[in-house]
């Protein structure tokens, strides 16, 4: 008896939200050559209005320096959006303080990388908070 194909994996779907359009860029580019689906948005009450939104996300990956709406207030609305509760959060900012790092965890992130970052560390946590090889 032959065996079955595996079905084939989903396409991860990210949600990035970073103001500097030059690391929009840079991410963008990184990640949909490694395979993910992205949705990109500029400001953090963008970012909010897609979670609340139809689409599912795997990961959130959230600048914390942002107009409208910062990363530490998405995270603070986060926690009420029920079902997004659980999202894996990635903060990649600029601001490396060790406040910001332990203000960051404590509204929910589970990883703080700061900026400049390397491309294969930051591929290395997504992979990790995915769960994949």
């Amino acid at each position: 008896m032959a065996e079955s194909p595996l079905p084939p994996t989903p396409t991860p779907r990210l949600l990035v939200a970073e103001d500097e359009p030059h690391i929009r860029r840079i991410l963008a580019t990184l990640f949909e050559e490694s395979g993910f689906a992205l949705n990109v948005v500029h400001d953090g009450l963008s970012a909010l209005e897609a979670l609340r939104g139809n689409d599912s996300y795997d990961l959130l990956l959230l600048d914390l320096v942002m107009p409208n709406a910062t990363g530490l207030d998405v995270l603070r609305e986060l926690s009420g959006l029920g079902h997004r509760r659980e999202l894996p959060v990635i903060v990649l900012t600029a601001k490396g303080q060790d406040a910001d790092r332990q203000q960051a965890l404590a509204l929910g992130a589970d990883a703080f990388l700061t900026k400049p970052f390397s491309p294969k560390k930051l591929l290395h946590q997504v992979d990790v908070l995915l769960g994949r090889p």
